[in-house]
């Protein structure tokens, strides 16, 4: 960890410095040849660049322990080194509650933190220095002690379907097609009723294993994560927005660390400021509508030249009920825009149907044969 340094001040007795370049007599400098203020600024600099270095220790960084969440956790300290020489990591496996429970649908488990939970409270006791997450898995609101350092540039949003039988309107009747998100289950009954959509769970590698054997005919997963592990080539169609918006945060990374950890300066050089920014309005409108990740509601922001646009949609669990509102302002506008569009969503039809969901709750298999 990064020592802050004005608990161990530099003193060099023999280096006078002062603002004013003309206050300054070479008299008073006890060691020639630095004469001027601005070579005896750089002298200082350089020399507390390199304390900084030479004092950080290997920084613990927390994260979950599937294939995937291992490959993106050691993409961004892959990063972080090559921008901050001198910075050396060590990966904590966290295991979170969503990871233990596997024979439940995540409805079933709970709606905030299935993912995150447990490695916030590593952050919060001091165990690790700071945590890579997938944006998504992080719940709208967020514990005031912690914040998030950096979103790396996003990857794909878009969700893709993996399928042995053509793209999603070359299915069969009656199909079945995996997913753990009701997100997903909801679109995707608008766009076919005539499928059958069953509850998925697992990592990666156990969901395409489940596809090849022959427990489902399709499955809808992130393109991001498929990029991610190389596996690019299983993905049958990446699913246009039109017909399945992706949730908030998705084929984003966040880097989360304590609010005044003395590393966040040095986190926040893998920032990506557009990333950020649509993000951000992403999460505004989770948090404006009160929805968590188990909730059918999907939400994405792009950035065009100076302007943003953001869409937003709120589903029924069978999906035969779909609200959908979008908005465009200034690009700068993140957080505000997000929570004027949930606001358009509240005041239409949106807010019965987020009240039935809220009522009923999700089942675990829907579809043509349920």
């Amino acid at each position: 960890m990064v020592r802050n340094h004005s608990l161990y001040p530099l003193s060099y007795e023999r280096i006078y410095i002062h603002i004013d370049p003309q206050s300054i007599s070479p008299r008073r400098f006890a060691c020639q040849p630095f004469v001027h203020t601005i070579h005896a600024c750089f002298l200082v600099t350089s020399w507390r660049l390199l304390y900084n270095i030479r004092d950080m220790r290997e920084l613990i960084v927390g994260s979950r322990g599937s294939g995937l969440a291992l490959r993106q956790t050691r993409w961004v300290i892959s990063r972080l080194m090559a921008l901050n020489p001198g910075v050396t990591c060590d990966v904590r496996v966290i295991k979170t509650t969503g990871d233990k429970i596997l024979d439940a649908p995540l409805a079933a488990i709970g709606d905030k933190g299935l993912f995150v939970k447990e490695i916030e409270l590593a952050l919060l006791r001091g165990e690790i220095d700071f945590a890579v997450h997938s944006a998504k898995d992080l719940p709208s609101e967020m514990d005031d002690r912690l914040t998030i350092a950096a979103y790396p540039e996003r990857e794909d949003p878009s969700d893709a379907l993996v399928s042995k039988n053509g793209g999603l309107f070359d299915l069969p009747p009656g199909s079945v097609v995996g997913t753990s998100s009701v997100r997903r289950r909801s679109q995707l009954l608008h766009a076919r009723p005539d499928l059958m959509v069953k509850d998925l769970r697992g990592n990666l590698d156990t969901r395409l294993r489940k596809l090849d054997d022959s427990e489902y005919d399709a499955i809808i997963l992130a393109c991001a994560g498929l990029r991610r592990m190389g596996l690019e080539s299983r993905i049958t169609e990446a699913l246009p927005a039109d017909v399945s918006l992706p949730a908030a945060g998705q084929g984003a990374l966040a880097i989360q660390c304590c609010a005044d950890s003395n590393v966040l300066s040095v986190l926040r050089t893998l920032d990506h400021g557009p990333t950020r920014r649509c993000v951000t309005a992403e999460r505004a409108v989770l948090a404006a509508l009160g929805a968590g990740c188990q909730t059918p509601v999907a939400v994405l922001a792009c950035e065009m030249g100076s302007e943003m646009r953001i869409d937003a949609l709120v589903a029924s669990l069978d999906g035969t009920s779909i609200v959908r509102k979008s908005l465009s302002w200034r690009s700068d506008s993140g957080a505000e825009l997000g929570v004027a569009l949930a606001g358009l969503l509240l005041d239409s039809p949106a807010a019965k149907v987020l009240e039935e969901v809220r009522r009923t709750g999700a089942p675990t298999d829907m579809g043509a044969a349920g």
